[in-house]
C-alpha cells in the first residue's frame, strides 16, 4: 500500500498558473509598497489557489511485479569450433541456476541462429533476435542482457539508445583471449568466362596475429585436373589464372596450408564455380547435294542466335560435265583447303547432310575430320540412301569414327521413329515431346518417316529406332570428341507437318548441342540446387544404378545420401540443412557445388573470439566483457550475480550487475480530498475578513 498526494484543478492548469502569476505580481507590488495586511492577503491568496488546485491524498494498493533479465545464445556456425558448443551449453546451465537463486527475476533465454529460413540473413544477428524477444517486455522491468558468445556480432547497433531500453548488457565469451587463426579470402572471382580463355582469381591469406612464418602454400585443384600448389606471403594478394576449358560449371578448389595453433581450418579452403559460356557456336554444314531436307537443318541452325552457320552445298559434282559454264553453276567456288585444313579447328560442330565421296573432298581433308574429332570436335552425318552406297562416308577415313557399319541394305516403308530404352533416359531423347504416346503411352504420337539405313552399330549407343526396329539415331564418343549418325533422311516430314508432324526442331537442335558438350544435356552429371535451407540433388544417368552423393558441409563435415530414382534416367533427393555458405557434392567423378544463403558468409570470414564489436554497447550500457575459455574445450567459472538499484557501472572483475526495477502492478486506488468543502470555505473566508480588518484599522 502507498501514500502520495496528487492535485485535481477545477480550471486547467495553464489557467491555474497564469491567475497565480498575476496574483504573485500584485503581491510583490504590496510588499514592495510596504502596505498593511500583505502577509494576511498572501495568506488568503495562497488559500485560493489551493482551493483550485483541488488536493488529495491518493492511496494505491500495489502488486509487485519480477524483474526480467533476457539471456541470449549465439548458436551461429562460429560457435560449433573449437569446442565452444560444449563450452555455451555449460555456461546455459550454470548460468541458469544461478539465476534461479535470485529472488523475483524471470529469466527469457533466446537462440539466435545464424541459419534462419531467410537467406539474405548473413552472420550473426543477436541484437535483432533480442529485439524481437522484448517485443512484449515493458522497458521499466527489464534488469539486463546477458549474452552467451564468441563475440563475433554483426548487427550491433550504434549506441545504446537504439536499444529501445535502459538496462545494462553483458558478454559472456566462449572463446580464449588471443585466439590465432589463418583463413583464405578471395577477393575477386568471376562469375562467367569464355570457354578457352584464361580468368584471374585473386585470393589473400590472412591471419589474426603474427604467426611463426610469413609464408604459405596454395594448392589450387581445377576440376578433373592434377592439383598444383603455388607459395604465397600472408596478407599479399595473389592472382590465380584458371583456364575456362569447358561450358558449363568450372570448379576450383584453392585451399592454403595449415598452420601451427591455427584455430579451424574450415576457412582455408574456398571453393569457385565459374561457369563457361560460349562466345558463338561455329558450325560447317556440308549438303552433298540439294534435296528437301536441306533447307530444314539450314532454317533450325539459323534460327539459333547463338550459332555462327557456314553453309555449302554441292551443286555439281567434279565427274558431271555437261557443258553448262561455270558462272551460271555456282555462286562461288567450295573453299576445300582454307575450310577443311587452315580453319578445320576453329569449328564446333561439322554436319554432313547427304553427302558421299564424289571427289570433291580428297581423303586427305576427311582424314583431318577424324583427327579433329579425336582431339574433342564434333562430326554429325545426316545420311539417306548414300550411306549405304559404295561412295559412302564410311568407306573413307571417316569411317574409322563413325558409330554404324552400312549393311548396304535401305530399308523403304512406313514407320514412326520410337526411342529405345537408352533414348528414354538420354537427355538428347527423353524430353521430347509426344515420344511416350497418348493417354496408353503406346507408339508415339508425331508422323512417320519412310526410309531407313540398315546398320549394325559399333562401339555407340542406339537413342532412337526406325522401320523393323533398326537403328536410327546413333551416338558416340571418340577420343575427346563427338561423332552423330542419323540414318534417315526424311526429318523434313516432321517440319513440313506431315501424318502431324513431330518435334523436329527439339530434336536435330538438342543433337548439336549435345555434339557440342553442352553442359545441360549430358548424361551423367550432378546438379543441387537450394531453396532457403532445402538442399536439392539431382543425378542423371543412362546406368541402372547410381553411386550414393557425399555432401560436404560449409564446416568440413560429410554426410552419405543415397538418392531416390525417378524417371527417365533422373535420381533425386530433398533434404534440410542447418548452415549456410557453400555445400560440395560429390559422386564418382561428378562434383558440384551449391550456396545455401549468402556465398562468402561472414560466419566463417572471421572465426576468433573478440570484445571488440560489443565493447562500445558494453561500456555505454554499463555491462561487461567476461572471457570464459579454456584450453580443453570447458568453461571457466561464471561470474557472481549482484542486482543494483542504481550506478553506470554495473561490472567488475568477477561479478555483473542487474537493475534492481522495484517495478509494480496498481490492483486499486482511492482518493481523499483535502481542501473542499465548509472547512476550506471557513479558512478562505476568514482570511479575507481579516485582511479588511486589518486594512480598516
Amino acid at each position: 500500500m502507498s501514500w502520495s498526494i496528487e492535485f485535481l484543478p477545477f480550471v486547467p492548469w495553464p489557467v491555474l498558473w497564469i491567475v497565480a502569476g498575476i496574483g504573485v505580481a500584485l503581491l510583490a507590488l504590496l510588499f514592495w509598497r510596504a502596505r498593511r495586511g500583505a502577509v494576511l492577503r498572501l495568506l488568503a491568496f495562497a488559500m485560493l489557489m489551493l482551493a483550485l488546485a483541488n488536493p488529495h491524498l491518493k492511496q494505491e494498493d500495489r502488486e509487485p511485479l519480477n524483474d526480467i533479465v533476457t539471456v541470449v545464445i549465439d548458436d551461429s556456425q562460429s560457435q560449433t569450433i573449437a569446442g565452444r558448443t560444449k563450452r555455451t551449453e555449460e555456461v546455459r546451465k550454470g548460468l541458469e541456476e544461478r539465476l534461479k537463486t535470485v529472488p523475483d527475476l524471470d529469466v527469457r533465454f533466446v537462440r539466435s541462429t545464424s541459419t534462419a529460413a531467410d537467406s539474405d540473413r548473413d552472420g550473426t544477428m543477436l541484437f535483432t533476435d533480442l529485439g524481437q524477444a522484448l517485443a512484449d517486455v515493458p522497458p521499466d522491468r527489464l534488469a539486463g542482457v546477458i549474452m552467451i558468445t564468441d563475440g563475433e556480432v554483426h548487427d550491433v547497433p550504434d549506441s545504446a539508445s537504439a536499444l529501445g531500453f535502459d538496462a545494462p548488457v553483458h558478454a559472456l565469451l566462449t572463446g580464449k583471449e588471443g585466439e590465432f587463426d589463418r583463413r583464405l579470402e578471395v577477393t575477386a572471382a568471376p562469375r562467367f568466362g569464355i570457354v578457352g580463355s584464361t580468368q584471374p582469381i585473386e585470393v589473400k591469406v590472412t591471419e589474426t596475429k603474427p604467426g611463426e612464418t610469413d609464408i604459405a602454400t596454395l594448392t589450387i585443384t581445377h576440376q578433373g585436373q592434377a592439383p598444383t600448389t603455388k607459395t604465397v606471403r600472408v596478407g599479399d594478394t595473389v592472382e590465380i589464372p584458371v583456364e575456362i576449358d569447358h561450358a558449363g560449371p568450372n570448379i576450383v578448389e584453392i585451399e592454403t596450408d595449415t598452420a601451427p595453433g591455427e584455430l579451424t581450418t574450415i576457412n582455408n579452403r574456398a571453393l569457385l564455380t565459374v561457369e563457361g559460356v560460349r562466345e558463338n557456336l561455329r558450325v560447317l554444314l556440308v549438303s552433298g547435294e540439294p534435296h528437301a531436307g536441306e533447307r530444314t537443318w539450314r532454317n533450325m541452325l539459323k534460327s539459333d542466335a547463338a550459332v555462327d552457320l557456314v553453309h555449302f552445298t554441292i551443286l555439281r559434282p567434279p565427274e558431271k560435265q555437261d557443258g553448262t559454264p561455270i558462272n551460271q553453276l555456282s555462286l562461288i567456288a567450295f573453299p576445300t583447303r582454307e575450310l577443311f585444313q587452315e580453319k578445320l579447328d576453329q569449328f564446333d560442330l561439322i554436319i554432313f547432310d547427304r553427302y558421299q565421296r564424289r571427289g570433291v573432298l580428297p581423303l586427305l581433308y576427311l582424314e583431318n575430320v577424324a583427327r579433329y574429332v579425336e582431339r574433342g570436335g564434333a562430326v554429325l552425318v545426316s545420311s539417306g540412301d548414300d550411306y549405304a552406297s559404295a561412295l559412302s562416308l564410311y568407306r573413307t577415313p571417316l569411317g574409322q569414327i563413325l558409330p554404324a557399319v552400312p549393311s548396304g541394305r535401305v530399308i523403304e516403308k512406313p514407320y514412326k521413329p520410337a526411342l529405345t530404352v537408352l533414348g528414354g533416359k538420354h537427355p538428347v531423347t527423353s524430353e521430347l515431346p509426344g515420344a511416350r504416346g497418348g493417354p496408353n503411352g503406346d507408339e508415339p504420337t508425331w508422323g512417320r518417316w519412310f526410309r531407313v539405313v540398315d546398320v549394325s552399330p559399333q562401339d555407340g549407343e542406339v537413342l532412337m529406332k526406325g522401320a523393323d526396329d533398326k537403328p536410327l539415331l546413333v551416338i558416340g564418343e571418340r577420343g575427346k570428341g563427338r561423332v552423330a549418325l542419323l540414318l534417315s533422311d526424311h526429318a523434313w516430314l516432321w517440319a513440313r507437318g506431315y501424318d502431324g508432324g513431330g518435334p523436329y526442331s527439339d530434336l536435330l537442335r538438342r543433337l548439336a548441342h549435345w555434339l557440342m558438350k553442352e553442359p545441360e544435356l549430358e548424361e551423367e552429371t550432378l546438379k543441387a540446387t537450394s531453396k532457403g535451407q532445402t538442399l536439392i540433388l539431382e543425378r542423371r544417368s543412362i546406368e541402372d544404378e547410381v553411386e550414393p552423393v557425399t555432401v560436404t558441409t560449409p564446416s568440413g563435415e560429410e554426410e552419405t545420401v543415397t538418392l531416390d530414382k525417378g524417371e527417365r534416367g533422373i535420381w533425386r533427393k530433398t533434404m534440410t540443412v542447418d548452415e549456410q555458405g557453400v555445400y560440395r557434392v560429390s559422386s564418382g567423378e561428378l562434383a558440384s557445388i551449391v550456396t545455401v544463403g549468402k556465398a562468402n558468409t561472414r560466419e566463417l570470414a572471421a572465426v576468433t573470439a573478440t570484445d571488440g564489436p560489443l565493447g562500445p554497447i558494453l561500456e555505454e550500457t554499463g555491462g561487461g566483457a567476461f572471457w570464459l575459455g579454456r584450453e580443453a574445450g570447458e568453461a571457466s567459472d561464471l561470474p557472481r550475480l549482484a542486482m543494483i538499484r542504481s550506478g553506470h557501472v554495473m561490472h567488475g572483475g568477477d561479478w555483473l550487475g542487474l537493475h534492481k526495477r522495484d517495478a509494480y502492478h496498481v490492483k486499486g486506488v482511492r482518493l481523499f480530498p483535502l481542501f473542499t468543502g465548509f472547512l476550506a470555505l471557513a479558512l478562505l473566508l476568514g482570511l479575507l475578513a481579516a485582511t479588511w480588518f486589518r486594512e480598516g484599522h
